[in-house]
């Protein structure tokens, strides 16, 4: 029996993380335009945005399910939720290498990165008690 997570997205404590990851590719594409003009800066943004957006969808699919009785559904919403991240983050890279002219694909690169080095340190972020 599959117990679904009634505790709305934006409640879980996954979301300081996304809000932290959101900070990191903003500050990212203003550091990158600031330093090395506005092209490093959208690409730098663009990069940090593509991370952010696979892991809202992985989140959106991994908090699904809750408890002891379901964990053949939490184990297959982390499994589908982390296909489904590399998938979009393939998309969402094609779509701006092909869309978006021109293009700085270092900035790119070290914005993506900076935003997973942010979801990478979650576990200092949610210190002791994730409920605060």
């Amino acid at each position: 029996m599959n117990i679904r997570n009634k505790t709305p997205l934006h409640r879980l404590p996954v979301v300081r993380v996304l809000v932290v990851q959101a900070i990191v590719a903003v500050s990212t594409g203003v550091a990158c335009s600031l330093v090395f003009g506005m092209v490093a800066g959208y690409s730098g943004l663009l990069g940090g945005l593509i991370a952010l957006l696979a892991n809202l969808y992985f989140a959106f699919k991994a908090f699904r399910y809750f408890g002891a009785r379901s964990a053949k559904a939490i184990v297959q919403s982390l499994w589908a939720g982390e296909m489904g991240k590399q998938i979009l983050a393939a998309a969402l890279f094609a779509l701006v290498f092909v869309g978006v002219k021109p293009l700085q694909p270092a900035a790119l690169f070290v914005g993506y990165l900076l935003v997973l080095s942010a979801g990478a340190s979650a576990l200092l972020l949610m210190k002791n008690n994730p409920k605060h």
